[in-house]
Order: C-alpha cells, then structure tokens, then sequence
C-alpha cells in the first residue's frame, strides 16, 4: 500500500508541475497575442493542476486506516476525487464550446506568431508523456484518479493540436477553422468527462463485484469438508484492497457443531489468505435422513426451476405440525422481469399442487 501510493503521490506532483508551467506559457502568450484560444488552452491546464491536488488529496484520503466513523477504511475517496475530475473535465468541455461558438458567430482570428506555434507543440509532447505516465502508474497501482487524469491530459492533447490545427489554417488557408475544430473537441472532451462520471459514481454507489472474483470464492467455500452447498454469496468493495463477503454454507445438521464451526472459521481464513477478501460465513445445517423432504424438495425444483432463468431453491425443510409447512428460499437474478411477488405465487402454487403443505417462501434477488 505504502508502495502504491508513493508511486501515485510522485505521480501526482509530477503532473501538477507540468501544467503549471504550461498554463503559465500559454496564459502569457495568449495575453500578448490576444489569441482566445491560446488563453482558454492556457486555463485548461491551470484546471489540470487543481485535479492533480484532489487526486493527490484523495491518496493521502484513502491511505489512513479505518477509524469509529469510517470503519471500512477510506479508500472510497478515490472515486470521489475521480468525479471532481470528472467535472472539471465537464467544465472545460462548456467553456471550450463556448469559446468557439463566439468565433465562429464573430468570424475573426487573430494570426498567431512563431513562438505561439513552438509553446502548442512542446505542449502536445508534454501531454501525450504526461498521459503515458499516468496510464502506466495507474495501472500498476490500479489507481481510479490516474485513470481519469490519463483520460484528461489525453484530452488536453487533442484539444492543443485542434488549437495548433486551427491556427494553421488561418494562417496559411484563409480558412478560419479553429472555431469549427474547437467546437468538435469540445464535444469530445464532453464525452469524455461523461464517461468518467458515469464509471466513478458507479463505483462510488457499488457495483456489481467481478465475476471472476465470484466464482473463486464459491470454488473455495465448495471446497471446504462436508460443504455441501452454498448459497447468499454477497460481496461487498469499499475501495481498492476492501472488500467483505458474507455467504450460507450448508452442511450436515448431524455433525457436532464444533466441528462445523472450525470447517467455516478455516474457509475464512483461506479466503482472506488466498482473495484478500475478509468472509463471513453462516452454517445452515440441512437435515439429510429426511426422506419427505427430500423428495419434496427434489419434486418442486423439477416444477418451478425452469420457469424462470436463474431460479434456485435453497435453506429447504419441512416442518411437521397440525399443518406441514415446507420452508424455503428462491434466489433470482436481479434483471428478472417478474416481482417478487409474482415469483412468490408461481412458487407457493406448485407447492400445493405437490400435496398437502402449506408454503413459506421468501424470495431474494442475487
């Protein structure tokens, strides 16, 4: 962790130095010239260095360790400073089709001189480095603010070589484009920002976790002796490096329970060993010799599994009473069109259709 956010800090300064220096050439140039475009390039990068300071924030943010209001850690900060990128990005998008729509309403251009064209150029080469530095860093550190700010400068390139580009036509075409140019990177740089916002507050509100991850952790849990299923696999991600999960393991209800509780403390220790992921498991104990049961059971997945994609059937028992209650869960996908509720009917129906049992179900997205 130390390592990581050593890399991203150095990373950060780096960055935060290289658009000073550029916004204050160009701002200067653009002050002399009078060249709009040149000023607005200028501001852009001075906007650059303000996400350079939240994404250097955010690091330091993340890094300290959990505390009484936070106890999950901080690591979530990083979105939060992507999406402060995210809007400056959109921010410079606004500006930026504003400054060409004036342009091209206006139809002037200022004729830029040679050193305008050398500062552009050098800026182009500063960016591009820049975005190969924060891509490289960001993926070794899988950093979401060196994403984004790779995203950025990326950006920033396209936006000074439409400047240049436009420049040149003036110039040498008589064509005075940079207005049309500046309004299509505008539209980009949009884009673009959009894009980040979207990807940071999906992060930032949890997503779904990796699918990947998912199925190595249910390898795991089956693995375990006497396991014999598993059910409610929940995963829960606060940030890079914090992720929780809790799960149901069904086992033999005629084992000791010492031995069934020392089987699940040993498959959460070899999770968190093996994923870095910290598991909490619960026993369900499922009763085997329960040959009424069974073949219920066995009967009802034969009726209903089939009638919505996805469907389980788990934590099932019966219950003898004046009246014999089979009990159970249905799981279903999330992107399954039918309610609960509908779910529930189609479900309690084909029980008692089955036989005389009345049915308790409780149904659950996963």
């Amino acid at each position: 962790m130390k390592r990581k956010t050593s890399a991203e800090t150095r990373a950060g300064i780096a960055g935060m130095l290289c658009n000073l220096l550029l916004a204050a050439c160009k701002i200067a140039a653009g002050a002399v010239t009078g060249l709009l475009s040149v000023t607005a390039d200028g501001v852009n990068n001075l906007s650059d260095c303000g996400s350079s300071a939240v994404a250097l924030v955010s690091f330091r943010v993340a890094e300290k360790p959990a505390d009484k209001e936070h106890p999950y850690g901080h690591r979530r900060a990083e979105y939060v400073a992507s999406m402060c990128i995210a809007f400056l990005v959109l921010v410079l998008a606004v500006e930026f089709a504003r400054e060409s729509v004036e342009k091209i309403v206006a139809g002037t251009a200022d004729v830029p001189v040679w050193w305008v064209y050398l500062i552009l150029g050098v800026s182009v080469v500063v960016k591009a480095g820049m975005f190969l530095g924060y891509r490289a860093v960001g993926k070794r550190t899988d950093s979401d603010p060196l994403r984004a700010a790779a995203t950025d400068s990326a950006c920033d390139c396209i936006a000074t070589l439409a400047v240049l580009a436009g420049a040149l036509l003036t110039q040498y075409a008589g064509f005075r484009a940079d207005g049309w140019v500046g309004l299509v990177v505008a539209l980009f740089i949009g884009w673009q920002g959009v894009r980040l916002l979207l990807e940071a507050g999906s992060k930032l509100l949890g997503q779904a976790p990796d699918k990947a991850l998912v199925e190595k952790l249910r390898a795991i849990l089956l693995s375990g002796e006497g396991v014999l299923g598993v059910h409610d696999l929940r995963v829960y991600g606060y940030g890079k490096g914090v992720t929780f999960a809790t799960a149901h393991a069904e086992m033999d209800a005629r084992l000791p329970a010492l031995s069934s509780h020392a089987v699940l403390d040993g498959l959460e220790r070899r999770v968190q060993e093996e994923t870095g992921v910290i598991m909490t498991l619960h026993l369900d104990p499922v009763v085997l010799g329960d040959g009424e049961a069974k073949e219920l059971e066995t009967r009802l997945r034969a009726a209903v599994e089939g009638t919505v994609e996805g469907m389980n059937i788990h934590d099932f028992r019966l219950v003898r009473g004046k009246t014999k209650k089979a009990v159970f869960e249905v799981g279903i996908p999330f992107d399954c069109p039918a309610s609960d509720g509908e779910i529930e009917n189609i479900v309690a129906r084909a029980v008692r259709l089955l036989g005389d049992y009345e049915p308790v179900v409780t149904v659950e997205r996963e």
